[in-house]
């Protein structure tokens, strides 16, 4: 649609999304105040169809707010080229979508995933069955792959964070970054982490304080096992995660900026099929494969986070959504992602991600103050003490199931991600030193994040060993779901029904933030070369993403989705190595006279005269 078309209609909503607003969260306190409304008065399905509505019109109504220049944060053309949305009419949009589509890129995902599902439709056993073989046989023999990748990473942002390659400025020395680095920030952390920080954070430390890491050994449910738990949940969470993406992003923005490559995943095979070459049947290969874990990841984390939602839902308030509840969140979150993703990343994208940074702060912040904070502190501090002092070991420690069950697993699913999450880093990096790219993709990152998984998964662990409340055995209760651990924890601490409802929201925001990021990048990368998608191309693939999540809740196989999409990281990990090697010889070849962050440092420091530059009194 045009533009006047598109601001009539997003005027139009902007009216309509205020009143449904209120009056759906004027229900939803109204169940969090007198809990015996829900069950009684309202059934489960239409609790959880207002939750949505309040949720998702809020969302709705801030991704269409107007784009004036008083709030526009773009300085740079990197947004406005590298991830604009091209305005079209209907007709338009229709008679030219599939001109615009790569045959390769579009095609075979969308032929992917038809053959998947029909597949587990007709043999859904069988299907299963394959899948969780070859998972095995990766995870187990290709363990050693995902280990080496991931340090690498971690070895070569390090150097790039205080070496001198680290100075060059992306886009010459007179670029411009196109957003404030709060923003940027927001951005780039939202983007990459999706809701599962929320789904594992009560989780993960637990898990691992039921069944200890066999690297730490020491016997379960121990004060041993809460340190050991407490120090994966980081490891998993932490620099060598984020590494993952950056050693993507960065090469991508590097030729992207310096080259002119165009901003695709291929565009890291630059170094040695040229810029003019990334057509080949190489570089079509690494966009088609980035496409296919983009959506496969993506759907599949819908699909978790309905869960841990109805859990929510269910626990708090006794009442069941039934069948169609899964149905309806995934429906209800795909419109909110899609509107999101349409309005672009100057809008929707950007404020949805300042919003999830505020709830996240929030919630830490709270959940500090009321719950155990004495042993979230003590544990925490002896936490980051062991990570630091064990990084190294844990990063190449391959021994036994335990290591593919769990590190490789996160790893190969890391670099499934990374191919939207590096080339979202990329286009928003314009402008910004290659330095503060890695800082805020590996550091800043993962401060956060190790801050959330100390704090949640500290509380946790304080109120299990605590005898307060047994969240072991309410898992074991609901199946052994991951998803419910988080519940019976803000039940147990003062400011329970505040902390529930933040939760929830942030399950929501924070998948939201992923996906309209993964639904745009996903149609740079399925659009033709140097044609931008359209608001139909977006809304197409956010609308065959949560296709492909509806599919996976209606016919079972989640597990077996996320698994297909974690394969994908296994081509990933290699990639990134092939395209780190790349870069260094481009570097060394290209880049030359920027001085190391210890240079820099050595410039900043006063001059200061030794004894051997001061004359002896007296002397001439």
């Amino acid at each position: 649609m045009g533009t006047g078309a598109a601001s009539a209609v997003e005027r139009a909503l902007q009216q309509a999304l205020v009143p449904v607003c209120a009056l759906s969260g004027a229900i939803v306190a109204a169940v969090f105040f007198f809990p015996g409304l829900a069950g009684g008065v309202i059934s489960g399905g239409w609790l959880l169809a207002v939750s949505l509505l309040f949720f998702g019109s809020g969302l709705g109504y801030l991704a269409v707010l107007p784009d004036t220049a008083a709030n526009r944060e773009e300085t740079g053309p990197s947004a406005g080229y590298l991830l604009r949305v091209r305005h079209v009419g209907v007709v338009g949009t229709l008679r030219g979508f599939l001109a615009r589509q790569d045959p390769v890129a579009f095609g075979l995902p969308v032929a992917a995933f038809a053959l998947f599902f029909t597949l587990h439709l007709l043999a859904p056993a069988g299907t299963a069955a394959a899948v969780d073989t070859v998972r095995a046989l990766a995870l187990g023999d290709a363990a050693p792959l995902f280990l080496g990748a991931v340090f690498v990473a971690v070895v070569y942002c390090l150097v790039l964070l205080v070496g001198p390659w680290g100075g060059i400025r992306l886009g010459g020395p007179d670029a411009e970054p196109a957003y404030t680095y709060p923003t940027y920030f927001a951005l780039v952390f939202t983007a990459g982490i999706a809701a599962g920080i929320v789904f594992w954070g009560p989780a993960e430390a637990l898990f691992h304080y039921r069944s200890p890491p066999p690297y730490f050994g020491g016997p379960a449910e121990s004060s041993g096992a809460v340190l050991a738990g407490l120090t994966y949940a980081l490891f998993h969470w932490g620099v060598s995660a984020w590494s993952a993406y950056t050693v993507i992003g960065v090469p991508i923005a590097y030729f992207v900026y310096q080259r002119g490559a165009p901003l695709r995943v291929s565009t890291l095979l630059a170094p040695f099929l040229g810029v003019d070459g990334l057509d080949s049947a190489w570089g079509r290969l690494v966009d088609t494969l980035a496409v296919v874990a983009t959506i496969g990841g993506i759907a599949a984390s819908v699909a978790l986070v309905s869960e841990q939602f109805l859990a929510g839902i269910s626990f708090q308030w006794g009442v069941s959504a039934g069948g169609v509840g899964p149905l309806l969140f995934v429906g209800g979150l795909t419109l909110v992602y899609v509107l999101s993703a349409t309005t672009g990343v100057h809008r929707g994208i950007r404020r949805i991600a300042g919003l999830n940074v505020l709830l996240f702060g929030l919630f830490g912040l709270l959940l500090l103050v009321v719950g155990p904070r004495g042993f979230v502190l003590e544990q925490g501090a002896a936490a980051t003490g062991s990570y630091l002092a064990n990084f190294v070991g844990m990063s190449l420690y391959t021994g036994g199931g335990w290591v593919a069950d769990w590190t490789a697993w996160n790893w190969s699913w890391w670099f499934s991600w990374a191919p939207f999450a590096g080339l979202f880093l990329a286009a928003l990096s314009r402008g910004r030193r290659i330095r503060t790219v890695v800082f805020t993709g590996v550091v800043a990152t993962s401060l956060a994040t190790m801050a959330w998984f100390l704090v949640v998964g500290g509380t946790t662990l304080g109120l299990q060993t605590g005898g307060v409340v047994d969240v072991l055995g309410a898992v074991a209760a609901r199946g052994g779901s991951e998803a419910v651990a988080g519940f019976p924890v803000l039940a147990a601490l003062p400011l329970g029904e505040l902390l529930l409802f933040l939760f929830l929201a942030l399950i929501v925001v924070f998948i939201t933030s992923s996906a309209d990021t993964s639904t745009l990048a996903v149609a740079v990368l399925a659009s033709r070369r140097g044609v931008a998608p359209t608001p139909g191309a977006i809304a197409f693939w956010g609308g065959f993403q949560g296709a492909v999540a509806l599919g996976v809740v209606a016919l079972g196989g989640r597990e077996t989705l996320r698994a297909v999409a974690v394969l994908t990281g296994g081509p990933f990990a290699v990639v990134s190595l092939v395209a780190l090697a790349g870069l260094t010889v481009t570097f060394r070849r290209q880049e030359g006279g920027n001085a190391s962050l210890l240079e820099k440092l050595r410039e900043q420091l006063p001059a200061v005269q030794t004894h051997h530059d001061v004359e002896p009194p007296g002397e001439d």
